[in-house]
């Protein structure tokens, strides 16, 4: 990202990430936080804004990668957690707690493909356990997953995540995204490619006997949709082949209503992972599924692998599925989600928040047509991403095939004009986005685009 007005107006935010990248690898807690030359360091927040160390302030579609759908200090939120402290007297107990319950029935009244609930701290936590339960539900050790979606960064799921340009007419070649993965996952992933039915059905009737589990973002890095009829047919041939389906609706779960994606298109996983929106800006995870594969987590059977004085379980006796986490279930994070959720439930909520996310995408391909750039803008309900190409996009590989480099370098001068997006990244919004709030940021993407066509 060579621009010299971004870094006269960021050089406090340089300074501080020199600093950070004398104590903290490449001065990133997490690589996704990190882009060319140095990511933006922030100092506040308020509402839809965000204030970085050098004064700079940007309207924030970033929003913690989608979490904050009520935008920054949200204040029905803030006095949810803060009368939680007042009653509780505690961050957290270490035991079982009321909010579990309720979070719980919550999420079985929302999501069609939920029976029974677990908690996790983390998206990536959640699919974790998902994997599991369908491996042990089945008895098979592949998994199935499919190219360009993302479903955490351990070494089960890290492949296929970032791929290459390919021919359409060939299957998608395996590539490993990261080092340190044991040979034992690339043999044991298969990789699928979304929508395109004829060969995702052609791979798993090869692999019928032996995938336990199919996981899946239902719509694409939160913004590329499904077609129905492949949805629907995968649903449909994953039960025929005793397949587990696993929606990782962490991106789309609340974002795209209150039963994710799986409200939208009436197709019903067996198992879903949460995460992002539920936590109200916390840390959290949730799997929920069908009760006779979510119970083999139980341990009312007595056995727990951590209590020394127990025997395992001999030969033949059932083993367990081991599922722990200290702060599970944490109150002030379930707090924060159930006061983001009854703000959500309000009556005009979501249409309001769609219709704000249509003016934007309407505004912006607009001002892109009318400079002469090719665009689209592609998403469901409050997250779009900005492809440029005026082909469709169905895929991964046709946002490969846009113009990624010009998408760099306007998002490079989005962030010079106060709009906060991480580059290439997709747009989300929150209810604090305003119609209001989206003429200044259509005032501020304008000169964003004079300033690319002009350079």
């Amino acid at each position: 990202m060579e621009n010299s007005s971004f870094l006269r107006k960021t050089a406090r935010s340089a300074q501080i990430y020199r600093e950070a990248a004398r104590w903290i690898p490449g001065g990133v807690t997490a690589n996704i936080k990190y882009f060319d030359p140095y990511p933006i360091v922030m100092d506040s927040a308020s509402g839809t804004y965000l204030y970085d160390v050098d004064g700079n302030q940007y309207i924030d579609y970033n929003l913690c990668y989608g979490a904050l759908i009520l935008g920054h200090g949200n204040q029905s939120v803030i006095d949810a957690i803060n009368q939680a402290f007042a009653r509780i007297g505690t961050p957290i107990f270490g035991t079982p707690h009321r909010l579990e319950t309720e979070m719980a029935r919550v999420l079985v009244d929302m999501y069609p493909g939920i029976e029974k609930v677990r908690f996790t701290n983390s998206g990536l936590e959640a699919t974790l356990l998902a994997i599991r339960l369908a491996m042990a539900w089945t008895g098979r050790k592949k998994l199935a997953k499919f190219e360009g979606h993302y479903h955490g960064s351990y070494d089960q799921v890290l492949i296929s995540v970032n791929p290459q340009q390919r021919n359409l007419e060939r299957h998608p070649v395996k590539t490993l995204d990261s080092l340190g993965l044991p040979d034992y996952y690339a043999e044991n992933i298969v990789v699928l490619p979304f929508n395109e039915w004829d060969q995702t059905e052609e791979i798993l009737h090869q692999h019928r006997h032996e995938i336990a589990a199919v996981i899946m973002e239902p719509i694409q890095g939160g913004f590329i949709p499904p077609d129905e009829t492949f949805l629907k047919r995968l649903r449909e041939l994953t039960h025929q082949y005793g397949m587990v389906l696993i929606f990782d609706e962490v991106k789309t779960g609340f974002r795209t209503g209150l039963s994710g994606a799986q409200g939208i298109y009436g197709v019903v996983p067996d198992l879903t992972a949460l995460g992002k929106v539920l936590g109200g800006g916390f840390p959290v995870g949730a799997v929920g599924g069908w009760e006779e594969v979510m119970e083999l987590c139980s341990p009312a059977s007595g056995v727990d692998i951590l209590t020394t004085e127990q025997q395992p379980p001999s030969l033949g006796q059932d083993q367990p599925l081991f599922h722990s986490g200290t702060y599970n279930g944490h109150p002030i994070v379930l707090t924060a989600g159930l006061a983001t959720i009854q703000v959500l439930r309000k009556p005009g909520v979501y249409p309001q928040l769609e219709a704000t996310t249509t003016q934007l995408r309407n505004g912006m391909e607009e001002i892109l047509n009318r400079y002469g750039i090719a665009c689209q803008t592609v998403g469901v309900g409050s997250i779009f991403n900005l492809v440029l190409s005026d082909l469709p996009v169905r895929r991964i590989q046709d946002v490969l095939e846009s113009n990624l480099t010009l998408r760099r370098k306007l998002d490079t001068q989005l962030l010079n004009q106060g709009i906060f997006i991480k580059p290439l990244n997709r747009f989300s919004l929150s209810t604090a986005h305003t119609p209001e709030v989206i003429d200044e940021t259509l005032e501020r993407f304008e000169l964003a685009v004079k300033s690319l066509v002009r350079k």
